[in-house]
């Protein structure tokens, strides 16, 4: 008798464990398999509005992942490095959301998609009470403007160490990008003060404005994104420094702004197609945050008519639907 129970014991534990082995993903074999599967997507234009942003290859292409609990999986270009553009703006909100909490952000900044381009000044004139949401460019120079600090001095490295310590790395200023953007940054100028014209903006405009593309200018490499993403994904702490960068109550504030306009007007058919908030960058950089689980980090400057990385939402969306990480997928 007392084999039979130990065969059957057996016979359950070998079930639980071929379970398990299918459930369980090898994020290694995925991302070189959606590496190689989307190498050679050749749709999108790399952006060239900003001059220094043109010079890059549209051939470069990156894809890591960095789970919750910090184990890194990388492929393709990981070593070669790319401003973080518009992906700054998650990080900054979250630093203003620390300090002000999430009341304050939601009374000040928003939390609506304009369904207009991410620089548009019409969505501040047809809502000029808030910007909307911070991850819009009026929005996110009003969320550098919230920035606490005594001088504009302190308030750039407040925001450049929070960004260096959610990637766990000394992150520095691409120089020549941020030239660039400077030269050619008139229009956010503009935005910044229609804002203050409407009593939605919190410091001084020209200041707001630089510190902002500056910060848009920061260097990283997909494994630095991917470790950026993955604070998130294991509530505000990160798995590699163990320090809490964010309180837990705030991730899914900072994860619902994601979701809401983290691809701009393209952010609707995104969560529907995806289901997982994401940031993209103009630089061709991608982060997608699935919570409690990991995030995704991808590189490549082909964008589509939004902006958005067009190889970015497809290795995305592949990873999503192979993991069944969608916000919407019930599993076990």
């Amino acid at each position: 008798m007392f084999n039979n129970i130990l065969k059957s014991v057996l016979a359950t534990l070998l079930l639980l464990s071929v379970a398990a082995s299918a459930n369980s993903v090898d994020y290694n074999v995925l991302i070189k398999q959606a590496h190689q599967q989307y190498k050679t997507a050749n749709e999108g234009k790399v952006a060239d509005y900003i001059p220094a942003l043109a010079a890059y290859s549209p051939d470069n292409f990156a894809i890591a992942i960095v789970t919750a609990d910090g184990k890194v999986y990388a492929t393709g270009d990981s070593d070669k490095t790319f401003p973080l553009e518009s992906i700054s703006k998650v990080f900054t909100l979250a630093l203003v959301m620390e300090q002000h909490g999430s009341d304050e952000v939601l009374a000040k900044l928003g939390a609506n998609a304009t369904g207009l381009p991410f620089n548009s000044a019409l969505a501040v004139e047809l809502n000029p009470g808030e910007p909307q949401n911070p991850l819009v460019n009026a929005g996110a120079i009003s969320t550098v403007s919230l920035v606490k600090a005594e001088n504009k001095t302190e308030r750039w490295h407040r925001i450049l160490n929070n960004l260096s310590a959610y990637a766990d790395d000394n992150l520095t200023v691409n120089e020549p990008v941020f030239a660039s953007e400077m030269a050619t940054n008139q229009h956010n100028q503009a935005l910044a003060q229609l804002m203050l014209s409407y009593d939605v903006f919190y410091g001084d405009p020209r200041e707001a404005v630089e510190i902002y593309t500056r910060e848009c200018s920061v260097d990283v490499n997909v494994i630095q994104l991917a470790k950026m993403g993955a604070v998130l994904a294991n509530q505000g702490r990160s798995p590699f420094n163990g320090k809490q960068l964010l309180n837990a109550k705030y991730v899914p504030q900072v994860l619902a702004e994601m979701a809401i306009a983290g691809l701009y007007d393209g952010s609707g058919k995104w969560l529907y197609t995806a289901g997982i908030p994401a940031k993209s960058g103009v630089s061709g950089g991608m982060v997608a945050v699935v919570p409690g689980k990991f995030a995704i980090a991808v590189y490549s400057p082909p964008l589509d008519r939004a902006g958005n990385s067009v190889r970015g939402q497809k290795v995305i969306r592949h990873i999503a639907d192979a993991t069944r990480a969608s916000l919407f997928t019930h599993t076990q």
